[in-house]
């Protein structure tokens, strides 16, 4: 049982309950210093742009509602803005492929050069969208916090031979820039850009204007969201575990958060950017993967996995052993990977189901099976072994071997050829060691010592007396 959803129905009560803590939780981060937005507008400034587009030229639409957007976004907080041009340095034909370049840097109260150098650029050459996207990794100065956005203007597709989705998908994997927005002026251009980040088909100025704003608004407005880990009953109640939050589109990490149920009984509300793609690995054992998930720009967002747990611990019979170390390999029932190997007297987390143990005893212990149930710790006891001091008296080649119920010999271990004695924590048990000095050179002279193993008991075990 794996799934996401947003906006989880577990009840109207809770949901108001959570909204509430969303906003202690902002209204508390406003005390951390905000975090900069800086978009960079790349605008399309090719001949085409004169082309006549819903009763106007291309170039005169955009310069309006560009300068609209620009206006609106004058006093907005803790935003940058920049301007790359493409297509407005030199006259087609010829063609020119180098034509781009940052005619307005980030900065502060830049409103009114952007809108300036908007509303005299002449369009005049050609489209060279791959080169532009690849020059814009250099517009973004250095900056430790930091979100960088494109909103990339265009009427056409690549002319110039690049590769927008290549470059697009390699400068999101080093982190320059998040996944670009493309307004497409006019439509059938959707399966050019698609690759290269989030397309809007811009029919009309009305379908201009709605992707400007729907950009903006991914770009600027807050986003919270919670995990909420569901009990076998569909309650948000497990926690602390890592998630580890992945950049589907490009594969890169992007946080690493261990789940946490808030001082009023809630999980935490975490800040998370909508203009991410994610995927997530929640790390029980076994993990949950998520494929895929986005935010919903400007909400609090809610993201509810199945995650039912309860406890598995292997001990020793009675009062235990504390002398030896043993592991137990943990594995879903009737598979073979190995899901954990875990300390006999240590109590692990699991999800809720059915598994085989493997414990590495002399003798193994094979147990299948096993039932995890929600909130309650399994035990699984096994035997208390013994310690056996087998003294060979020389050098040689030996095993020792338990007997059976039906007094066939099981192997268990092999004796060192290069030591004189071993000793060896074995469960209890009947046992037969056979051993053959090295110095001696016909088998007849193997010697076989029976022995009997005692819980918690200590014996030695001589070959020669």
């Amino acid at each position: 049982m794996r799934k996401v959803f947003i906006c989880s129905l577990l009840c109207v009560f809770t949901f108001i309950l959570i909204q509430g803590e969303a906003f202690a939780q902002t209204h508390h981060s406003q005390s951390r210093p905000a975090q900069t937005t800086r978009i960079l507008f790349v605008f399309d400034a090719s001949l085409s742009m004169y082309g006549r587009w819903d009763g106007e030229a291309k170039i005169t639409i955009a310069r309006r509602l560009m300068h609209d957007l620009l206006d609106s976004l004058r006093h907005t907080d803790n935003l940058q803005m920049a301007l790359r041009v493409y297509g407005h340095q030199h006259q087609f034909p010829p063609q020119v492929c180098d034509d781009t370049r940052l005619e307005v840097p980030f900065g502060h109260d830049n409103v009114d050069r952007l809108k300036h150098k908007i509303k005299t650029i002449v369009p005049r050459g050609t489209t060279p969208i791959a080169l532009s996207l690849e020059k814009a990794a250099g517009d973004f100065p250095h900056c430790a916090d930091c979100r960088n956005i494109i909103i990339l203007i265009t009427d056409g597709i690549e002319e110039c031979g690049g590769d927008p989705c290549e470059v697009s998908l390699r400068l999101q994997q080093h982190g320059i820039f998040l996944k670009p927005f493309i307004i497409g002026v006019g439509d059938g251009m959707r399966e050019a850009f698609e690759c290269v980040g989030t397309y809007f088909d811009a029919r009309d100025q009305e379908g201009f204007r709605y992707a400007l704003n729907v950009a903006i608004h991914k770009a600027l407005n807050p986003t919270t969201a919670q995990v909420n880990l569901l009990d076998i009953e569909g309650h948000p109640v497990e926690t602390d575990v890592n998630m580890t939050f992945y950049n589907k589109t490009t594969g890169v990490m992007m946080h690493n958060l261990i789940h946490t149920i808030n001082a009023k009984g809630f999980p935490d509300t975490l800040d998370l950017d909508p203009m991410v793609d994610y995927q997530m690995a929640v790390h029980t054992i076994p993990p949950i993967s998520v494929d895929s998930f986005g935010l919903s720009t400007g909400k609090h967002n809610i993201i509810g996995l199945d995650a039912p747990q309860g406890y598995l611990q292997v001990a020793f019979q009675g009062r235990g052993h504390r002398d030896h170390f043993v592991n137990c390999i943990i594995r879903k029932n009737g598979e073979m990977n190995t899901l954990n190997v875990q300390e006999i007297g240590k109590k692990e987390k699991y999800l809720v189901g059915s598994y085989d143990l493997e414990i590495l005893t002399r003798p193994r212990i094979y147990v299948e099976g096993i039932r995890v149930r929600q909130s309650h710790t399994t035990t699984v006891e096994i035997p208390t072994p013994g310690l056996v001091m087998v003294r060979m008296g020389t050098m040689g080649y030996g095993s020792v071997y338990k007997y059976e119920d039906n007094d066939s010999l099981t192997w268990v271990y092999n004796l060192p050829e290069d030591q004189q004695q071993q000793s060896l924590f074995l469960l209890p048990g009947h046992y037969k060691v056979v051993f053959r000095a090295r110095s001696i050179t016909q088998a007849r002279y193997t010697r076989e010592v029976d022995f009997e193993v005692r819980p918690g008991r200590a014996i030695t075990v001589s070959i020669y007396n």
